[in-house]
């Protein structure tokens, strides 16, 4: 099942409470307060996973709570600190706050991790209270509650190309000639009700002629749109925001006899459609293909869509992925038009984002609650 939004609840781990002791040994009068500090709590870290491609195991489990720290001890015995939890997730997944709306991550990287939920810090011993003319102290300090959010995952594809159109013209039989995807493949509108990926290689992976594994990128076949599409009509309002990702559009219109549809009206409906839901989709480089080459007879209509797109300077290319009419030649332009495209890379929020060994401490106000501001208050 592709579920590529979700909701969830984490809290991090709060700090334990700081203990009061005193050091009571022979021979040693007035040993003095001993008491340790608490833990820190629990951090809670979102991990991009290039395993992982839906957000399916968030959908019934959606509250997440990092181990707290434990109390302080005699003896300056500072409590154990809770274990740190790594929520993995799909690469391509943003992060949002539910209840502000802001932005707090995106995780556009294999291995890339972000700190959502900042532990509580562990309160102090009364060993800190000890001052010259306050010798036993009885005062300790209690933990501070660690960080909780409500988050909303949203999860956009990282694709090199997006397939779109209408539906039944021809995304899925096309993807399933060129990659190693099986997606559904039926005479029908709406066959396909998820995306799909697929790589595809270029050079057919040959290797010679001093190429090492030839070109690939991925593909990704997109549920058909309709008219109406980014307002809810069909399913094109749950899969628009996956072609936001793509560096290019590839736009299939069905020129057959059995379609009675202008391709022209069909190419202007869709990107309608796409500039209705973001501005960012129209302005992206597009190839115009038109589909089911063997069963058009009657080349008029695919004249006119090829004239069309000579004025508005559209790459343009007429295929038949049953028969394999073209193909080879599509897959090249895609490839060629992607090497004059450069890879846009999507920053996550700096100010949240950790490597490994890195101090929590150092992180950012942005991610900072109520207890952490008082924890550096704590701490000056």
């Amino acid at each position: 099942m592709f579920v590529d939004e979700a909701k969830i609840f984490v809290k991090a781990g709060d700090g334990g409470n700081g203990c009061v002791a005193f050091r009571r040994e022979k021979y040693v009068p007035r040993g003095g307060p001993s008491g340790g500090d608490g833990g820190h709590g629990g951090n809670i870290y979102l991990e991009a996973n290039p395993n992982d491609n839906t957000l399916l195991r968030y959908r019934y489990n959606r509250e997440f709570k990092a181990d707290r720290g434990r109390h302080g001890e005699g003896s300056n015995c500072t409590g154990h600190s809770g274990q740190d939890m790594i929520l993995q997730v799909p690469v391509g997944t943003l992060a949002f706050d539910d209840q502000s709306g802001a932005t707090i991550a995106d995780l556009a990287s294999p291995g890339q991790r972000v700190l959502i939920a900042h532990g509580g810090r562990g309160g102090r011993g009364n060993q800190h209270f000890a001052k010259p003319w306050h010798q036993a102290p009885r005062e300790h300090e209690d933990g501070f509650p660690g960080e909780e959010r409500h988050l909303r995952l949203e999860l956009k594809l990282l694709a090199d190309v997006g397939l779109v159109g209408f539906p039944n013209v021809g995304k899925s039989t096309l993807i399933s000639v060129i990659s190693a995807a099986r997606p559904k493949i039926a005479n029908y509108p709406f066959t396909t009700l998820e995306p799909n990926l697929g790589v595809v290689n270029a050079d057919g992976g040959t290797g010679g002629h001093g190429s090492e594994l030839g070109r690939t990128f991925v593909v990704a076949d997109l549920p058909g749109l309709i008219e109406g599409a980014h307002l809810g009509a069909g399913l094109g309002i749950r899969f628009l925001r996956h072609v936001e990702r793509t560096r290019l559009l590839v736009h299939l219109i069905d020129t057959s006899d059995s379609n009675a549809d202008d391709p022209i009206r069909s190419f202007e409906l869709i990107n309608g459609e796409l500039e209705a839901f973001s501005a960012s989709l129209i302005e992206k480089p597009m190839i115009v293909v038109a589909t089911k080459l063997d069963a058009t007879t009657d080349r008029t209509r695919l004249d006119a869509l090829r004239d069309f797109c000579r004025l508005r300077k559209f790459a343009f290319h007429s295929i038949s992925a049953v028969a394999g009419d073209g193909v080879k030649e599509l897959v090249r332009s895609i490839a060629d038009a992607l090497e004059k495209i450069p890879r846009v890379a999507h920053d996550s929020t700096s100010d949240t984002l950790v490597t490994e060994g890195e101090d929590v401490k150092s992180l950012s106000a942005s991610v900072n609650s109520p207890a952490v501001a008082r924890n550096k208050q704590q701490d000056s």
